[in-house]
């Protein structure tokens, strides 16, 4: 079993309409990226990974690190997937408040229109939100509750629950394939901060307790929940130590400081600017990238910023070349023409090539001051308002001495 660790400090507000129309759309192009080149089970199994969640609604434009990234991203794929869930085989279901209770029904309308056992569908939403809210006594109420099926009733639960007096969320994760026993250490991954000692009658040591379940008021705790590895700092900025450097500055390289001819060839355009490169290269990897290369999720808050400025303005024009880019790719691939898909796939690989003889800098406070000066050439925009031109452009960035 995996297991991940995130502090997701509780956020509050809503995500602007000009943003939450765009994560849909690039968001939507993603996934169907993933299940025409991977498979819809490759997909099921990153929306698990808790890391790779947290780079995805990075890469979208939300807040790098608040607990707003699970409500946001889910809204932004429910309403991306369902409109072709036909051409997909993939159904989004549930969300947050209201929309949590209203995944029976939607589970059982699914299974009227493909055949799946709804009833057995229905029951795994129930327990596994049953087990986070009471089987494993964290402190945590779940509000949030989201349910993906594919069409071979592969499933999994992204599920987040707070606490109002530690102002923090946990998120869960749950995949079907990985699933041994609904009360028997079931989770892939549980994010969030250390409250100290919890009940977690799930875990595979906790038969004793489970069995006395009448005397448990009585009872310390039998276990503790384990040490989750994917932890979020409170601090709202990113900096330098949030991010892999290196891995960063692979891609930056590969954006600005390659030839923009061999660059046009590479991705059979033109006019691709070396700011939209640089979006392109770090969702490449979000679609095509291992495991182990999201241990960083701020890392890919340089693809889109965030909306609340961190650690730049949301540089929408360069968003909307990024989705318009992916579109016409995955258009062409549908047509047999997959020269483009291809090309954009190898801009991780080629990012990851020059990883390896890079030595970085001390140049990132560099890079978000740039990004923040050169935001209002791409229309920026954050929850606030429209970036600014600057009095100030600042130096040029470098990259390495």
């Amino acid at each position: 079993m995996k297991r991940g660790h995130a502090d997701l400090p509780l956020h509050y507000g809503t995500v602007p309409p000009w943003l939450a129309q765009r994560m849909s759309l690039l968001g939507g192009a993603i996934v169907e990226a993933i299940v025409a080149e991977y498979g819809r089970s490759a997909l099921l199994q990153r929306l698990s990974d808790p890391f790779w969640f947290q780079s995805l609604g990075c890469v979208l434009g939300m807040d790098w690190h608040s607990s707003g990234i699970t409500t946001s991203v889910m809204n932004a794929l429910k309403k991306a997937i369902n409109k072709r869930s036909g051409e997909l085989g993939v159904y989004v279901c549930g969300g947050r408040g209201k929309s949590s209770r209203q995944t029976p029904a939607e589970l059982l309308e699914i299974a009227n229109k493909t055949g799946l056992d709804g009833e057995d569908l229905v029951r795994s939403s129930k327990l596994s939100a049953k087990v986070d809210n009471t089987a494993v006594q964290d402190g945590f109420q779940l509000y949030l509750h989201s349910f993906v099926v594919t069409l071979e009733g592969e499933w999994t639960v992204i599920q987040q629950g707070m606490n109002g007096d530690s102002r923090m969320a946990r998120r869960y994760h749950w995949l079907s394939s990985s699933l041994r026993s609904f009360m028997e250490e079931p989770h892939t991954s549980v994010c969030g901060k250390n409250q100290g000692l919890i009940l977690n009658l799930t875990d595979i040591e906790a038969d004793r307790t489970k069995n006395g379940i009448l005397e448990l008021t009585k009872e310390i705790p039998d276990t503790l929940m384990k040490e989750v590895s994917l932890i979020l700092p409170n601090h709202h900025d990113v900096r330098k130590e949030d991010v892999n450097l290196k891995r960063l500055g692979a891609a930056l390289i590969l954006a600005h400081e390659t030839n923009v001819a061999d660059i046009e060839s590479l991705l059979l355009l033109e006019g691709v600017g070396p700011r939209t490169l640089q979006s392109l290269t770090l969702v490449s990897e979000v679609i095509h990238g291992t495991p182990s290369r999201f241990s960083d999720p701020a890392r890919f808050s340089f693809a889109h910023g965030g909306k609340d400025g961190h650690p730049f303005p949301v540089p929408t024009r360069v968003y909307d070349e990024t989705i318009e880019i992916f579109d016409k790719a995955i258009h062409q691939a549908k047509l047999g023409d997959k020269d483009k898909s291809d090309a954009l796939k190898n801009l991780s690989k080629i990012s990851q090539d020059i990883e390896k003889g890079y030595t970085p800098n001390n140049y990132f406070d560099d890079l978000v001051q740039h990004e923040r000066n050169t935001s209002y050439k791409y229309d920026g925009k954050t929850v606030f308002g429209d970036a600014k031109k600057p009095k100030d452009t600042g130096t040029q960035l470098k990259l390495w001495d």
